[in-house]
């Protein structure tokens, strides 16, 4: 048997659009694993021993990069406008909403790397079916 396909995860740092205001710069970490194969995660770090973590398809953010995509929590599309190419991610939440800056080259560089792990169409393979249906369930 084959060892599963490692985790993918980078640093990143994030600009918080702001309204009234600075932007502000905030790290992240962007991480894909075998276990979740449809999904990526972001997670925030606040400055407090808190980390703050999103989570949501990997297509949206891949589709993202292009176009606009996205319908409800999660939004994302390129900023090309300035000098500096960026994927702008918006996420929603009963308690507020943020808008998030991300450099296009790190999010293509972390999305190519996910892709080597597990290409499309491959997903599937990595999901054990009777274990979520059994956490389901339960």
């Amino acid at each position: 048997m084959s060892p599963p396909p490692p985790t993918v995860s980078t640093e990143i740092e994030l600009v918080l659009v702001v309204a009234n205001g600075p932007d502000r710069p905030v790290h992240a970490e962007l991480s894909y694993s075998p276990d979740d194969p449809y999904a990526v995660r972001v997670a925030f770090h606040t400055g407090t021993s808190e980390t703050v973590e999103w989570t949501f398809a990997r297509s949206l953010l891949t589709d993202g990069v292009t176009h606009p995509v996205g319908v409800g929590d999660v939004q994302v599309w390129p900023r090309t406008s300035r000098s500096n190419p960026m994927v702008c991610l918006s996420l929603s939440s009963p308690t507020g909403c943020a808008l998030f800056e991300a450099p296009l080259t790190r999010i293509v560089h972390f999305l190519t790397e996910t892709y080597a792990v597990i290409p499309t169409g491959a997903e599937s393979r990595f999901i054990d079916l009777d274990a979520e249906l059994d956490r389901l369930i339960r």
